[in-house]
């Protein structure tokens, strides 16, 4: 197949370019946009000039802001001119007049919104006070968010073909919805708009669905003059105003009887999704579903809510929300195990479930969810030694200056998570999805599938049809245009159920291939499999792709460095159980190369809005965990009996940065709770004891 070209590389014959006017006010009503004369070939486009429907397809994201502004960098207007040069002189001159209201940055019930999404699980009878002969262990749990960093920024070029039809090319993980939300923003007939991706390298899900805004704006721009239109974004403007993984805010009370044993739980979240929500069900339900994890809860009060702020639009981002969900049980039941001296390896050995109990209230069965995973990765890890010497050492440590002594503290962490396969909530295209595959008069195998993907599944793909149909590779090509709707590429649809469909396409060609005459087309389709859950607003969950969801175990070891006062990673181990792993080798270099984000969120990306808006100077001072950094990392596949692949490239964010930060915990004898970790964090820490031990001098 060949590669993909980059957008910067796409340069068609007599283009505009293109610019966006954003609002400077989090919270206002657009006024006036007053602008200095335009030259000859430069264009302002305005909300008022959409011939179709100004709203993203299947959210409430306006194209252009048309009177109400609900954040800093809100697209208020489109700028077209001929001149590159020109058109960024107009837009440094241009004024945006509104009428500013107070904004609302931080989460909270009294923030005068509607929630975008709500949710309560009760199970059991759930305690509202303490017993006789318990305690409470709880926590407040906190996770930062997250920049994607991808290859280029975002951006899309359109133009009008031969064939008069609207060609959008742009870097996009669901072609599809740019294409429905061009047609919509047009009021086109969809078969007339062709959308063409481009290179998407990494993404973290980041261009899920922003490309889809962006290619509006420049289609836009091409339908009102007729001509070729460039948009993208600058590298400052990306990070400033595209989506981030949406930070969260999760407390956690459990009642604990004498021996030990979790009696009753609360939990609470809040989560930040800004100015408007997108899948904000799908990421407040996962975040649920993480927040569970993988432990037997028999009496439960879960509260969730999805909040409306004036900061860009947050997420959805790898995971979903289940990360954020599965960091916080994770830093709970260590803390548990903390407070009552126990080995927290033994202690999730002991409470692990073999049920994950979904938020549509329905109980399935997950695989090998029983002590494999923590044999498996105290085994490589040399755990339980470890964790009893850095016990011995933490117990019998001295603060004051030791790291002149060559003394810094050591520390190592245990953390479990689980991943999905698919979505629970599913569009208004009802969650229908095809690949059709076709046999050639000239024996060429065609795939016709609209999936986009940083990796090399097409190289699987090719693999198994030419298992399968007994050609070679080379007679196996990959078709994107005129493909059916495939849905989108995240949550390890690819290897699932993309993989899953080829190959049922490929059964059925090799059945008919010597009895029908060629070509042979075949076309195969997955449709959600509802649960008996509906929200409030009638939305069927689809459970599919969490009935068998793959697992893993993470261990982190730590020293930390108590002169920069920053951790110094020693080793990972990662134990999987994935299925059926078609090619150990892409399965090993797609965690490897998520482990290194999930440690970028732990403790590398200190970002953080201040009035609605990112610093210059966090842009400036970005930093993210480089793979030159990476420790040694250690992976195990756990045998599987199953014959079905199964998503693992989101685990490492759903158990390491919680392993990570109990390593620390343990090195720094504190019980830290947020992520990302900080420097001050740490020497805060180390500040309390040098002041506590000199005090005691004193006295």
């Amino acid at each position: 197949m060949e590669a993909l070209p980059f957008l910067e590389d796409i340069y068609p014959k007599d283009l505009l370019y293109a610019a966006i006017i954003r609002s400077p006010v989090a919270k206002g009503i657009l006024k006036n946009i007053e602008i200095s004369e335009l030259p000859e070939n430069f264009t302002l486009v305005t909300a008022k000039d959409i011939p179709g429907k100004n709203k993203l397809y299947n959210t409430d994201i306006p194209i252009l802001a048309d009177e109400k502004l609900s954040y800093i960098g809100e697209p208020a207007a489109l700028l077209l001119g001929n001149d590159k040069t020109k058109l960024e002189d107009i837009i440094d001159r241009c004024m945006v007049i509104a009428d500013e209201e107070p904004p609302v940055f931080s989460c909270g019930n009294d923030d005068g919104y509607t929630p975008l999404a709500e949710r309560q699980i009760i199970i059991g009878s759930p305690a509202d006070e303490l017993s006789e002969n318990s305690r409470i262990v709880k926590g407040n749990f906190i996770t930062g968010i997250q920049e994607h960093w991808y290859a280029e920024p975002a951006g899309a070029v359109s133009f009008w073909d031969d064939k008069k039809n609207l060609v959008v090319r742009t870097s996009t993980q669901w072609a599809n919805h740019v294409k429905r939300s061009v047609s919509i923003a047009l009021g086109l007939n969809p078969s007339v708009v062709l959308v063409e991706p481009t290179a998407i390298n990494l993404h973290m899900d980041g261009k899920l669905w922003y490309p889809s805004l962006i290619s509006c704006l420049a289609a836009l721009g091409t339908f009102i003059t007729n001509k070729p239109v460039r948009l993208i974004l600058t590298r400052e403007e990306d990070f400033f105003y595209t989506p981030k993984r949406c930070g969260s805010d999760i407390e956690i009370a459990s009642f604990i009887d004498e021996k030990g044993n979790i009696t009753s739980s609360k939990i609470d979240i809040s989560v930040n999704l800004g100015a408007y929500g997108v899948n904000e069900k799908e990421i407040l339900d996962q975040m649920c579903l993480g927040s569970l994890g993988l432990y037997n809860f028999k009496n439960l009060k879960l509260t969730a809510r999805a909040n409306r702020t004036n900061i860009p639009v947050q997420g959805p981002f790898t995971g979903f929300g289940l990360a954020q969900g599965l960091f916080a049980i994770e830093r709970h039941i260590s803390q548990i195990a903390d407070v009552y001296e126990i080995d927290p390896a033994c202690f999730r050995a002991n409470n692990a479930d073999k049920r994950a109990i979904l938020p549509l209230q329905q109980t399935v069965k997950n695989n090998n969810c029983d002590n494999e995973l923590f044999e498996a990765v105290t085994k490589m890890s040399d755990y339980y030694r470890k964790w009893s010497s850095f016990e011995l050492l933490r117990k019998s440590r001295t603060w004051g200056t030791p790291a002149e002594k060559g003394e810094n503290p050591r520390g190592i962490g245990i953390a479990a998570g689980f991943q999905g396969n698919g979505l629970l909530y599913y569009s208004d295209d009802k969650g229908s999805y095809s690949v059709e595959v076709t046999l050639t008069k000239e024996s060429i195998l065609e795939i016709k599938s609209n999936i986009t993907s940083p990796e090399d599944y097409q190289k699987i793909w090719q693999k198994i049809a030419s298992e399968t149909m007994s050609i070679q590779p080379e007679m196996v090509r990959i078709v994107s245009a005129a493909a059916p709707d495939s849905g989108p590429s995240c949550a390890s649809r690819n290897i699932t159920v993309i993989t899953k469909l080829v190959e049922r396409c490929c059964l059925a060609i090799r059945k008919q291939r010597f009895h029908d005459p060629l070509p042979i087309t075949v076309k195969r389709s997955v449709r959600p499999q509802e649960g008996f859950f509906r929200d409030k607003s009638f939305k069927v969950m689809d459970v599919s792709g969490f009935t068998k969801p793959a697992l893993a175990a993470a261990v982190v070891e730590v020293t930390v460095d108590l002169v920069e006062c920053l951790p110094k990673i020693r080793g990972i181990w990662l134990a999987v159980d994935g299925g059926k792993i078609i090619s150990k080798h892409r399965a090993k270099r797609s965690l490897m190369r998520n482990v290194t984000q999930a440690l970028g969120w732990a403790f590398a990306e200190n970002i953080e809005y201040v009035n609605g808006i990112l610093p210059r100077k966090q842009y400036n001072n970005f930093n993210f965990f480089s793979p030159l950094d990476m420790p040694p990392v250690k992976i195990e596949f756990l045998l599987s009996d199953t014959s079905e692949a199964k998503g693992i490239g989101e685990l490492p964010f759903n158990c390491i940065p919680a392993a990570f930060l109990q390593a620390v915990s343990q090195a720094m004898d504190h019980c830290y709770k947020s992520i990302p970790l900080k420097k001050n964090d740490i020497w805060e820490m180390v500040r309390i004891r040098n002041d506590h031990k000199q005090n005691q001098a004193v006295k």
